[in-house]
């Protein structure tokens, strides 16, 4: 496996809007990185970026900046349709990739990313931060070292009570984002929870998706400014049952918009059956079992943390040093994209969807 062969390493940036800005200023943050371009689809937003995070250039397209060879490695902030064909052009530029979630439109494109790192020698890294809290770090330390014992079950979810993102833009439609509240937070909860669950191997899947509230142009959010002139064709809400391989499962509910009692925050419960765990927003807890008690550990996040995107930035780097291999690797994001597909499949057709391994 190819990596830089010199301690600095220097980082391209192919989008600079809301998450590519997230990026830059968490990466400006550590030593030895150097921020040497960045491209966005509006120049005039790149070079806002350039002047707020010190990168050191403007390129006017992707092409422009994949054609430097000074950059070891880019980091991929776009709308999704353009996550797989600029992640694959990337790679074979024999360039590392920090690619943002989710990975692709569909499995297809996912695996065509799969395929295009093998035969690259670089590594790709999905970008999921919510592995890299340090409440998320306690729970998986408890999976691993067996305190929480067989863990055959988890609960995970995210309700937004009134959180339509961008209505009309390409957020909403299905064409350029790949679906809803699925396709934008559901990939987390996914990810988060299979990680934790010990990565157990997704076999099949039973699933349903609504959209009760964005065609009525109803449930709207405060994130992204909304095109009245544009149109929604995703879901709003989605539910699904995932079993697994090793007989465990794990349920999926998430929504943009929905009439319920909710506090809006993400959501994970581990079920083992020594002990379990619940991540809520910024909070979480261990519980167990001790003399006929219930006991409950708090997993407090210390002062000064330097919070889970520095985290994540910094184990991008050492993969691209060559320290370590990407825990949010390219088969973990095929992995979500798998299920997410099945998903839609399921709840098209209404069956359980067997998952398609097929590289």
């Amino acid at each position: 496996m190819e990596h830089s062969t010199h301690d600095q390493v220097r980082l391209g940036f192919i989008g600079a809007g809301n998450i590519g800005k997230v990026h830059m200023n968490a990466f400006r943050l550590l030593e030895g990185v150097e921020l040497v371009a960045v491209t966005d689809a509006v120049r005039s937003v790149a070079e806002t970026a350039k002047d707020q995070f010190g990168v050191l250039r403007v390129y006017d397209t992707p092409k422009q900046l994949l054609e430097d060879k000074s950059i070891d490695a880019l980091v991929i902030g776009v709308p999704n349709h353009l996550h797989a064909s600029l992640a694959v052009a990337a790679l074979q530029a024999k360039k590392h990739v920090l690619l943002e979630k989710p990975m692709a439109l569909d499995a297809e494109e996912a695996k065509a990313i799969v395929r295009a790192e093998r035969d690259s020698g670089k590594r790709l890294m999905i970008a999921h931060q919510m592995r890299w809290s340090t409440e998320a770090i306690a729970v998986k330390e408890q999976v691993n070292c067996g305190g929480l014992g067989n863990v055959y079950a988890a609960k995970a979810g995210w309700f937004r009570r009134k959180g339509i993102p961008g209505w009309g833009t390409w957020f909403t439609r299905k064409a350029e984002a790949g679906g809803g509240p699925l396709i934008d937070i559901g990939v987390h909860m996914l990810d988060l929870a299979l990680f934790l669950m010990g990565n157990p191997n997704p076999v099949s899947v039973v699933g349903s998706t609504y959209a009760k509230f964005g065609p009525e142009r109803r449930g709207i959010g405060d994130w992204g400014k909304p095109d009245w002139d544009g149109y929604f064709d995703v879901e709003d809400f989605a539910l699904a049952l995932i079993k697994m391989e090793n007989g465990s499962t794990l349920t999926l509910e998430v929504s943009w918009a929905v009439h319920m009692d909710t506090d809006s925050q993400p959501f994970v419960h581990i079920l083992g059956d020594k002990g379990g765990a619940s991540l809520r927003g910024d909070s979480g807890k261990l519980l167990t079992e001790i003399y006929a008690y219930p006991v409950d550990v708090p997993l407090t996040r210390p002062s000064g943390d330097i919070g889970d995107r520095v985290r994540l930035s910094q184990h991008f780097i050492e993969c691209v040093r060559g320290n370590q291999e990407p825990i949010s690797s390219s088969l973990a994001g095929l992995t979500t994209q798998l299920i997410l597909d099945a998903i839609y499949e399921s709840s098209r057709t209404g069956r359980q969807i067997e998952l398609d391994w097929s590289i």
